[in-house]
């Protein structure tokens, strides 16, 4: 199989794990740079086994993905930082595990820093961020490698809504800088549609796609948009093919 540089690509792929559980089917997807695919459906459909298989830390036992594991972001739905570093140092971590010297690791971590809107607490410990910057700290050591596919786990789903709403913002402006594939995970559909170029829907489980949405709405968003007609009407197509999904 040949596959575009930074891109993701799931053919036909299903998992079956050893006590049975059958969690995905048949599941075809592609991601391109410049492209933020959401995947929304039913608690327990396999949204986050397709991240883990896409990230190698699950394998699928059907079909096929193609993926640079070696260029690869992450953001999980807790920050997982280490408590005993601080934010410059957490930042540092994946290029430490690279092998870059340490001024680079310093270089790298600041920059990401910058671009997630830290400067001034690279010397604070994650008990003394909020949970809005727990998580610009997550994005900001995924980005020190600058992948080319960028995996998001429900990144914002413990947030209060207008903390969510700006992160989202915040997310969406590295994206257009950075021009990643994103694959985003999430529960919320505003959040699904405001996000994303594509919106996929996932049965209950074993998980198949049975609706895709593209999402007309040019880049930058508005935060205005949330409350326009198109877009409630575009939410309400992705929740009506959810709810048929689960009927």
């Amino acid at each position: 199989m040949t596959i575009v540089i930074g891109a993701l690509q799931f053919d036909n792929v299903g998992m079956t794990f050893p006590d049975g559980t059958q969690a995905l089917e048949n599941v075809s997807l592609s991601v391109t740079p410049g492209e933020f695919v959401t995947v929304v459906g039913p608690s327990g459909c396999g949204k986050s086994t397709l991240l883990r298989i896409a990230s190698g830390l699950e394998t699928q036992t059907q079909g096929s993905c193609a993926v640079d594991r070696d260029s690869i972001g992450y953001v999980f739905q807790d920050a997982t930082l280490l408590p005993w570093r601080s934010v410059q140092r957490n930042i540092e971590l994946l290029a430490e595990l690279h092998g870059e010297t340490k001024a680079e690791c310093q270089r790298r971590a600041q920059e990401a820093i910058s671009l997630v809107g830290l400067d001034g607490f690279a010397d604070k410990y994650p008990r003394q961020l909020s949970g809005g910057m727990r998580m610009r700290a997550s994005l900001a050591r995924s980005l020190v490698m600058k992948p080319r596919v960028f995996l998001f786990d429900e990144p914002f789903g413990a947030l209060d809504e207008i903390t969510r709403e700006r992160l989202n913002d915040e997310l969406l402006g590295l994206f257009q800088r950075e021009g990643f594939a994103g694959l985003f995970i999430t529960h919320s559909i505003a959040e699904a549609v405001y996000m994303s170029t594509r919106v996929l829907v996932l049965s209950p489980r074993p998980g198949r796609i049975t609706a895709s949405f593209d999402i007309p709405f040019a880049y930058p968003r508005d935060h205005e948009l949330r409350y326009r007609p198109e877009f409630a009407e575009l939410c309400g197509r992705v929740s009506h093919a959810l709810r048929g999904d689960q009927s």
